[in-house]
């Protein structure tokens, strides 16, 4: 049950505050369209260059909240907007906020807003992640690509997580597919085409190895996850 105490008025009303900000940049847009189609991103942004960077943010933030709307076009579109260096940290800091949001939506407002955001199936299967304050567990699951991040937020703001802690491994975790869909970006911009392909070739390797071995990976967790339950057990 959400207790309405002053504390939890002020989050809520800080995180209406930015999802109204966020939306502020985007109004007059038809969002999906700018989430998959990589020419109509590019041009909206263009076209709107003295506030480029915060709609950026915006929508890396947007695509967190909205779990199913896929952010792979605006992190790829970030790389050939703002090169590789601000690519990477203006897409970090959407994404960061994004995530906080959320986390916090779902510390909150509990398990129904989360059963709306994410399918039960998708809930079932990484149920043990809602069970434990395991860090390196949560950043493992972050860095592995194939594995729904964004989902994954929301499941752990169910979970007995420190929002401290979950910032930092948010944050880390998402850095490297965030460098490779920019570096991409980047890539494409500057016509290097060897180097496009290198970096899709090693991204499309590495989510093929997490598609056969998915299983494999997903126990390992679920056995990491229940050896840091049975070591946080007091003796009796």
């Amino acid at each position: 049950m959400l207790k309405f105490d002053k504390k939890t008025i002020l989050l809520l009303l800080l995180l209406a505050g930015v999802i109204v900000g966020i939306a502020y940049f985007l109004y007059a847009s038809s969002l999906f369209d700018l989430f998959v189609n990589k020419q109509h991103l590019d041009k909206y942004i263009h076209e709107h260059r003295a506030y480029a960077m915060l709609i950026f943010i915006g929508l890396q933030a947007l695509q967190v909240v909205a779990a199913p709307v896929p952010g792979e076009v605006t992190g790829f579109v970030g790389g050939r907007i703002f090169g590789a260096l601000w690519g990477v940290v203006y897409s970090t800091i959407g994404l960061t906020i994004g995530s906080w949001i959320a986390f916090m939506l779902a510390r909150l407002l509990g398990r129904p807003l989360v059963e709306r955001m994410v399918s039960m199936e998708t809930i079932r299967r990484y149920d043990y992640v809602m069970k434990h304050k395991g860090l390196w567990l949560a950043l493992l699951m972050f860095l592995i690509p194939g594995f729904p991040k964004d989902f994954l937020c929301y499941l752990l703001g169910l979970g007995h997580m420190r929002q401290r802690d979950f910032l930092l491994i948010s944050a880390i975790g998402r850095i490297p597919g965030t460098v490779l869909l920019t570096m991409g970006g980047t890539y494409f911009r500057d016509a290097r085409y060897g180097a496009l392909f290198t970096v899709v070739g090693v991204s499309l390797a590495i989510i093929l190895l997490v598609m056969i071995y998915r299983d494999r990976v997903e126990q390992l967790l679920r056995r990491m996850a229940d050896a840091l339950r049975q070591d946080k057990t007091p003796p009796e």
